[in-house]
């Protein structure tokens, strides 16, 4: 009989920035596929509530825990909130974050460049440190960063501290997994190209997106829900031996 590796009851799921796009669709496929479901928002709360609702209808349980990533001690509530309710931490998907505006290098301020360093890389780091000592208590876990193609190609025009935070994700990604593939804790990322989220409704231009979509050989921008299941696929005993990887999303935007 085959196994059925995206079967995730009686895990925990942390995913953070879910109240839109991938963080969204990443969120409600763990939850149809059993597992119990922590998901995080900063401003959008309805947003955060369909997705829990999303969840239940399938009959399995789901909480959104407001958190602004970057402030002090954000990170340590989110984690007790979510072992309250659930228990530790299975399976953390480093969702969270934005480019907040398009800033080309003479305009960047100091206080915008940490700020979405912050929002972006720091809080996935800390957001792994939080969960890995009970990860490392149960023999295992999984640990999933969402980087950007961003973060290989420099991103576009007036996003260079947006991409470089973004790289600074695959190098966690590789540090994180050497330190603890041995432990029992996997970790990988996933890196979408073009996709249909709000995040190109916000920093991207209709006649930008058009000229992304003719460079892209499938010839379509990406939607979040292959994105969510990639990540899926990364959380699962499908990928058992998979560590320290990165895997594009991108329609063959960039190919290695």
């Amino acid at each position: 009989m085959m196994n059925n590796f995206f079967d995730f009851t009686g895990k925990v799921v942390l995913v953070t920035g879910a109240s839109s796009g991938i963080g969204r669709a990443t969120a409600e496929l763990f939850g149809s596929l059993g597992a119990a479901v922590a998901l995080t928002y900063h401003k959008n709360r309805a947003g955060a509530d369909a997705a829990v609702a999303a969840i239940a209808e399938t009959g399995n349980r789901a909480i959104a825990v407001r958190t602004d990533v970057t402030e002090d001690g954000a990170i340590a509530r989110m984690i007790g909130e979510v072992e309250a309710a659930f228990g530790p931490v299975d399976i953390l998907v480093n969702n969270a974050g934005s480019l907040v505006e398009r800033l080309r290098t003479l305009e960047l301020t100091e206080a915008r460049w940490n700020e979405v360093m912050n929002l972006n890389a720091t809080s996935a780091f800390f957001a792994a440190q939080a969960v890995i000592p009970k990860m490392l208590e149960k023999g295992g876990g999984v640990i999933v960063n969402v980087t950007s193609i961003a973060a290989r190609n420099g991103g576009a025009l007036g996003s260079i501290h947006y991409s470089s935070a973004k790289a600074a994700m695959l190098t966690m990604t590789k540090g994180l997994a050497k330190e603890f593939a041995g432990r029992g804790i996997r970790v990988n990322a996933v890196s979408p190209g073009v996709i249909d989220t709000p995040y190109h409704e916000t920093f991207t231009t209709a006649e930008v997106m058009q000229n992304l979509r003719s460079a892209i050989p499938m010839g379509r921008e990406g939607r979040p829900s292959e994105v969510a299941g990639v990540i899926a696929f990364l959380a699962s005993d499908a990928a058992s031996y998979l560590c320290g990887e990165t895997i594009e999303i991108n329609g063959g935007l960039l190919m290695d």
